[in-house]
C-alpha cells in the first residue's frame, strides 16, 4: 500500500479525517510489518506546504517518524517520472502525478482522500476518509 501526502500528514497529526476503517488498515500493517511505503515526493510536498506557512508540522521530523515507524520511502526516479508524464486523462498536478505513478510502479494501492484520484480509472485506490 502507498499512502498519500495527506494520509502521512493525517497520521502525523492524528487528525480525525482520516477515517477509522482507513486507521485500522494502517495500524495493523504498521504492527504487523506489512509494506506500507510514501513517495519521497510526499515529503517534498510536505516541505513546501511547511515553507508556505500553510502547514505547521517539521517535514524533517515528519519524515523520520514516518520512517521510524516502519513506512518505507520510495525514491523518484526516471521511470516514475517518465510514466507520470504518460498518465492518460489524469489531471494535471505533478505531485498527484508522481504518486499515482509511484503506485503503478509498485503495483500498490493508493490509499488517499483525494477525490480526483479515486474516480481514476487507472489506478487501485481505496479511501482514506473512511
Amino acid at each position: 500500500m502507498l499512502i498519500d501526502t495527506h494520509v502521512i500528514v493525517w497520521l502525523a497529526l492524528a487528525d480525525r479525517r482520516l477515517g477509522n476503517k482507513a486507521r485500522l488498515v494502517l495500524d495493523k500493517a504498521l504492527l504487523n510489518r506489512e509494506d506500507i511505503a510514501a513517495s519521497a515526493v510526499s515529503f517534498w510536498e510536505i516541505a513546501m506546504l511547511f515553507g508556505k506557512g500553510r502547514l505547521e508540522i517539521d517535514p524533517t521530523a515528519t519524515r523520520a517518524a514516518a520512517l521510524r515507524s516502519g513506512i518505507r520511502e520510495i525514491p523518484l526516479n526516471g521511470a516514475i517520472a517518465i510514466r507520470a508524464a504518460e498518465l492518460a486523462k489524469f489531471h494535471g498536478d505533478p505531485a498527484d502525478r508522481f504518486i499515482v505513478a509511484t503506485a503503478l510502479a509498485e503495483e500498490a494501492t493508493l490509499m488517499t482522500a483525494d477525490s480526483l484520484i479515486l474516480r481514476w480509472k487507472g489506478l487501485t485506490s481505496v479511501n482514506a476518509g473512511k
